[in-house]
């Protein structure tokens, strides 16, 4: 059984944000060996701004899944930690993103899942570059042949993206 390397980007911005992301991390270790983790990050909402701020952060992995296992053991974290899909780009208890998977470009539908690796708008989102630029700088994008540092430096989003700290934290 082969040992792959991922990113998982995961975000929140419902209930209690920073409880949801140790609980995917949490979820995620069942299935993975967690390495690293970002930083955690406030960060403004991009595609549907009227909602609250996210908290984001990116995991570096370890596993012998195959990218759809991957992906299915997500989903099933996001269904067990009350993700709810109604509002397209809307407010969520948790989301988990395969963001990079070894250097494979995959762009598939299987069985109603559409998986895409890289993802397809992590050069163009300040939220997944920073807290990737944290654990893989010089990291190059599958398709874009440039690395993350790269990529943030030249990334058109503008939205604020500000290191978290909890209430009452240091």
């Amino acid at each position: 059984m082969s040992e792959h390397t991922a990113f998982i980007g995961l975000g929140s911005n419902l209930g209690d944000r920073l409880r949801h992301l140790a609980a995917a991390r949490e979820a995620l270790s069942e299935w993975v060996t967690v390495e690293r983790t970002s930083s955690v990050y406030e960060t403004e909402p991009v595609d549907l701004p009227d909602q609250p701020w996210f908290l984001n952060q990116v995991l570096l992995i370890r596993c012998a899944l195959a990218p759809f296992a991957l992906l299915d053991a997500c989903l099933t974290i996001e269904h067990r930690l009350g993700r709810v899909r109604s509002v397209p780009k809307g407010p969520r208890t948790i989301d988990l993103d395969i963001l990079l998977y070894d250097d494979l470009i995959i762009d598939e539908e299987r069985d109603g899942r559409h998986l895409a690796i890289p993802h397809p708008r992590l050069h163009l989102r300040r939220f997944v570059l920073v807290p990737l630029c944290e654990l893989a700088p010089d990291r190059k994008h599958p398709i874009l042949g440039r690395t993350m540092t790269e990529l943030l430096a030249s990334v058109p989003d503008e939205a604020r993206v500000r290191p978290y700290t909890a209430p009452g934290g240091p």
